[in-house]
Protein backbone atom coordinates (compact mmCIF):
# COMPACT_ATOMS: atom_id res chain seq x y z
CA UNK A 1 0.00 0.00 0.00
CA UNK A 2 1.25 3.48 -0.87
CA UNK A 3 2.33 5.75 1.96
CA UNK A 4 0.28 8.73 0.79
CA UNK A 5 -3.45 9.27 0.54
CA UNK A 6 -3.04 11.07 -2.78
CA UNK A 7 -1.14 8.15 -4.32
CA UNK A 8 -3.81 5.69 -3.15
CA UNK A 9 -6.51 7.85 -4.75
CA UNK A 10 -4.49 8.18 -7.96
CA UNK A 11 -4.03 4.41 -8.12
CA UNK A 12 -7.85 4.23 -8.23
CA UNK A 13 -7.96 6.77 -11.06
CA UNK A 14 -9.14 9.57 -8.75
CA UNK A 15 -7.90 13.12 -8.38
CA UNK A 16 -8.34 14.87 -5.06
CA UNK A 17 -9.54 18.47 -5.33
CA UNK A 18 -7.75 21.23 -3.44
CA UNK A 19 -8.99 21.52 0.14
CA UNK A 20 -11.64 24.23 -0.20
CA UNK A 21 -12.24 27.03 2.23
CA UNK A 22 -15.45 27.64 4.16
CA UNK A 23 -18.46 29.19 2.46
CA UNK A 24 -19.53 31.21 5.53
CA UNK A 25 -18.52 31.97 9.14
CA UNK A 26 -16.90 28.66 10.12
CA UNK A 27 -13.68 26.75 9.46
CA UNK A 28 -13.28 23.82 7.09
CA UNK A 29 -11.70 21.55 9.67
CA UNK A 30 -10.84 21.52 13.35
CA UNK A 31 -8.52 19.19 15.21
CA UNK A 32 -9.35 18.44 18.84
CA UNK A 33 -6.83 16.07 20.38
CA UNK A 34 -6.52 13.16 17.97
CA UNK A 35 -9.86 13.83 16.26
CA UNK A 36 -10.19 15.77 13.02
CA UNK A 37 -13.64 17.23 12.37
CA UNK A 38 -14.18 18.01 8.68
CA UNK A 39 -17.04 20.38 7.88
CA UNK A 40 -19.64 19.34 5.32
CA UNK A 41 -18.21 19.00 1.82
CA UNK A 42 -20.31 19.30 -1.30
CA UNK A 43 -19.52 17.73 -4.67
CA UNK A 44 -17.48 20.06 -6.87
CA UNK A 45 -16.13 20.11 -10.39
CA UNK A 46 -13.28 22.59 -10.25
CA UNK A 47 -14.51 25.52 -8.21
CA UNK A 48 -18.18 24.97 -9.09
CA UNK A 49 -20.81 23.04 -7.15
CA UNK A 50 -21.80 19.88 -9.02
CA UNK A 51 -24.60 17.31 -8.93
CA UNK A 52 -27.32 19.90 -8.49
CA UNK A 53 -30.88 18.78 -7.78
CA UNK A 54 -32.73 16.28 -5.63
CA UNK A 55 -32.42 12.52 -5.67
CA UNK A 56 -35.71 10.93 -6.70
CA UNK A 57 -36.62 14.02 -8.71
CA UNK A 58 -33.99 15.46 -11.06
CA UNK A 59 -31.27 12.94 -10.11
CA UNK A 60 -31.31 9.15 -9.98
CA UNK A 61 -30.15 7.07 -7.04
CA UNK A 62 -26.97 6.19 -8.95
CA UNK A 63 -26.29 9.87 -9.64
CA UNK A 64 -26.76 10.49 -5.91
CA UNK A 65 -24.11 7.84 -5.16
CA UNK A 66 -21.75 9.57 -7.58
CA UNK A 67 -22.44 12.91 -5.89
CA UNK A 68 -21.67 11.37 -2.48
CA UNK A 69 -18.41 9.95 -3.84
CA UNK A 70 -17.44 13.35 -5.25
CA UNK A 71 -18.24 15.11 -1.96
CA UNK A 72 -16.17 12.52 -0.07
CA UNK A 73 -13.17 13.43 -2.22
CA UNK A 74 -13.43 16.87 -0.59
CA UNK A 75 -13.28 15.22 2.84
CA UNK A 76 -10.13 13.36 1.79
CA UNK A 77 -8.60 16.62 0.52
CA UNK A 78 -8.95 18.12 4.00
CA UNK A 79 -7.54 14.95 5.55
CA UNK A 80 -4.50 15.20 3.24
CA UNK A 81 -4.01 18.81 4.32
CA UNK A 82 -4.28 17.91 8.02
CA UNK A 83 -1.85 14.95 8.01
CA UNK A 84 0.58 16.16 5.36
CA UNK A 85 -0.67 13.39 3.02
CA UNK A 86 0.83 10.75 5.35
CA UNK A 87 -1.44 7.70 5.27
CA UNK A 88 0.33 6.26 8.34
CA UNK A 89 -1.13 9.11 10.43
CA UNK A 90 -4.71 8.04 9.70
CA UNK A 91 -6.00 5.80 12.51
CA UNK A 92 -9.55 5.53 11.19
CA UNK A 93 -12.56 7.35 9.90
CA UNK A 94 -14.74 7.31 13.01
CA UNK A 95 -17.95 8.66 11.49
CA UNK A 96 -19.42 10.03 8.28
CA UNK A 97 -22.54 12.12 8.15
CA UNK A 98 -24.20 12.09 4.73
CA UNK A 99 -27.04 14.45 3.91
CA UNK A 100 -29.08 13.69 0.80
CA UNK A 101 -31.37 16.28 -0.80
CA UNK A 102 -34.27 14.14 -1.96
CA UNK A 103 -38.00 13.92 -2.43
CA UNK A 104 -40.13 13.03 0.60
CA UNK A 105 -40.88 9.64 -0.98
CA UNK A 106 -37.22 8.68 -1.50
CA UNK A 107 -36.15 6.16 1.18
CA UNK A 108 -32.74 4.88 0.03
CA UNK A 109 -30.48 7.54 1.55
CA UNK A 110 -28.21 4.81 2.89
CA UNK A 111 -27.59 3.51 -0.64
CA UNK A 112 -26.69 7.01 -1.82
CA UNK A 113 -24.36 7.38 1.20
CA UNK A 114 -22.58 4.19 0.15
CA UNK A 115 -20.87 6.29 -2.54
CA UNK A 116 -18.97 8.14 0.21
CA UNK A 117 -18.49 5.08 2.43
CA UNK A 118 -17.14 2.92 -0.37
CA UNK A 119 -14.66 5.63 -1.35
CA UNK A 120 -13.28 5.86 2.20
CA UNK A 121 -12.62 2.12 2.29
CA UNK A 122 -11.19 2.03 -1.25
CA UNK A 123 -8.69 4.79 -0.48
CA UNK A 124 -7.92 4.22 3.22
CA UNK A 125 -8.42 0.44 3.54
CA UNK A 126 -9.60 -0.77 6.94
CA UNK A 127 -8.93 2.69 8.40
CA UNK A 128 -11.77 3.90 6.18
CA UNK A 129 -14.42 1.70 7.86
CA UNK A 130 -16.71 3.91 9.95
CA UNK A 131 -19.99 4.53 11.69
CA UNK A 132 -22.41 6.56 9.59
CA UNK A 133 -25.59 8.57 9.50
CA UNK A 134 -27.51 9.03 6.24
CA UNK A 135 -30.30 11.61 6.35
CA UNK A 136 -32.74 12.88 3.74
CA UNK A 137 -33.23 16.65 3.66
CA UNK A 138 -35.34 19.08 1.62
CA UNK A 139 -32.40 21.08 0.27
CA UNK A 140 -28.66 21.65 0.66
CA UNK A 141 -26.29 24.60 0.10
CA UNK A 142 -25.81 25.69 -3.51
CA UNK A 143 -28.56 23.29 -4.58
CA UNK A 144 -26.30 20.21 -4.42
CA UNK A 145 -27.71 16.72 -3.97
CA UNK A 146 -25.32 15.53 -1.24
CA UNK A 147 -23.16 16.91 1.57
CA UNK A 148 -20.64 14.77 3.52
CA UNK A 149 -19.02 15.56 6.89
CA UNK A 150 -16.51 13.44 8.81
CA UNK A 151 -14.81 12.76 12.12
CA UNK A 152 -11.42 11.11 11.63
CA UNK A 153 -8.97 9.87 14.25
CA UNK A 154 -5.39 10.81 13.38
CA UNK A 155 -1.96 10.37 14.94
CA UNK A 156 0.07 13.45 15.97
Amino acid sequence: MSSTITARAQALGLTLPPAGGPAANYVSKVQVGDLLFVSGQVPRQGDQAAWLGRVGDTLSEDEGRQAARQAALGVLAHLVDAVGDDLARVVRVARLGVFVACTPEFQRQSTVADGASDLMVEVLGDAGRHARTAVGVASLPRGVAVEVEAIIQIKP
